[in-house]
């Protein structure tokens, strides 16, 4: 039994390359992270941390976590700048038992400057229900910077957002267990009724082969039903099937993004042919005054008189046809216009409008 079932893998894997395996573009139902949050403070900040006399939480947190110390000083005036009040998120892994580390997220919520150097004290981090399930802490490091003059600021990034790797210690196990599930079923992460048929095929020829009976059926886009065969557990056969290959199919879109000019062209899209022109028309307006002297003793004043220069000249015009029955065919067509992004982008919208673009188009 155990040499059919890797003769049928091996079978299975030998698919083409562009192939994607089942667990690339599915995750099993019900298995899922949790996100947490919790309160907390960052410790030894080199004065830029919060006022705490201007941000009445980041104080009080400062002398709750001094009383668990066991120093009173609820009758001093706090003045330190070298703390400063954060949230701090994670997400708690699917399966995750107590002991396993996690990456956390550290943001200022106070008017701290930087939190670069900081260290976070330990902090619970809670669930939606408010229960704790871990406990964060340890040193935040910070992409950005930010350093002040007396007359010049120069910053990069966020330097009150950091970060804590394997920061994060899970205290508490969500009680979600894999064997608990009622049924086995596969969301794909990008839903297409193709894409889940093509999987249900995989699933059943390969169950037939190996256990004599098919196992999977497609009830819509997104969810893949699963029937587990007699003698294997639900991990054995869940490890079995996800390394199954199938061609994930896709809708034709083009994505577009106007700010930094980025166009994203899917395999799928086709353009009808279709004849385009495009030219730029650039006008130039150049101001050069110049100054104009009277003659000597004519009681004349000196004055400054305008002058200006414009030219207007445009470039391109020259029409060519395109015509995409595949992405390279597509691509080769625009490049022929020889044109700037912000032209692909005028052009691909006015196709979409004329009726020959075959795809959905996304502008972001």
């Amino acid at each position: 039994m155990r040499a059919l079932v890797a003769l049928a893998l091996l079978a299975a894997l030998a698919g083409p390359a562009h192939a994607a395996r089942i667990k690339d573009i599915t995750q099993v139902q019900g298995v899922r992270s949790n996100q947490l949050v919790g309160f907390g403070l960052v410790v030894g900040l080199k004065g830029t941390g919060d006022g705490v006399r201007n941000i009445p939480f980041a104080e009080q947190a400062l002398q709750s976590m001094l009383d668990r110390m066991g120093i009173n000083i609820h009758d001093e005036r706090l003045r330190t700048k070298n703390v400063a009040a954060v949230t701090v998120t994670a997400d708690l892994p699917a399966f995750a038992g107590p002991g396993t580390r996690m990456d956390v997220s550290v943001s200022s919520i106070g008017d701290a400057s930087s939190l670069q150097g900081g260290t976070l004290i330990a902090t619970p981090l809670v669930g939606l229900d408010d229960q704790t399930y871990a406990i964060a802490q340890g040193p935040v490091a910070v992409g950005g910077f930010d350093i002040q003059g007396a007359a010049e600021t120069l910053s990069q990034g966020v330097a009150t957002n950091g970060r804590i790797a394997n920061g994060g210690v899970v205290e508490r196990a969500v009680p979600d267990r894999f064997a608990d599930l009622p049924a086995l079923s596969l969301e794909l992460r990008n839903p297409d009724f193709v894409t889940a048929a093509r999987i249900a095929d995989a699933i059943n020829g390969y169950t037939r082969r190996v256990y004599g009976a098919p196992a999977a059926i497609d009830r819509d886009l997104r969810t893949v039903a699963l029937t587990l065969p007699r003698g294997v557990s639900p991990s054995r056969f869940m490890a079995e099937i996800e390394l199954l290959q199938v061609d994930a199919d896709v809708a034709a879109r083009i994505v577009i993004d106007e700010r930094t000019g980025t166009v994203v062209i899917g395999s799928n899209v086709q353009v009808s042919p279709v004849a385009v022109t495009h030219g730029a028309l650039t006008v130039r307006v150049t101001d050069r005054p110049v100054v104009s002297q009277p003659a000597p003793f004519s009681g004349g004043e000196t004055a400054v008189v305008p002058r200006t220069e414009i030219d207007a000249y445009q470039e391109g015009g020259q029409i060519a046809i395109v015509q995409g029955t595949d992405l390279r065919t597509l691509v080769s067509g625009l490049n022929r216009i020889g044109l700037k992004p912000n032209g692909i982008i005028a052009i691909l919208q006015a196709i979409k409008s004329a009726g020959a673009l075959q795809a959905e188009l996304v502008v972001q």
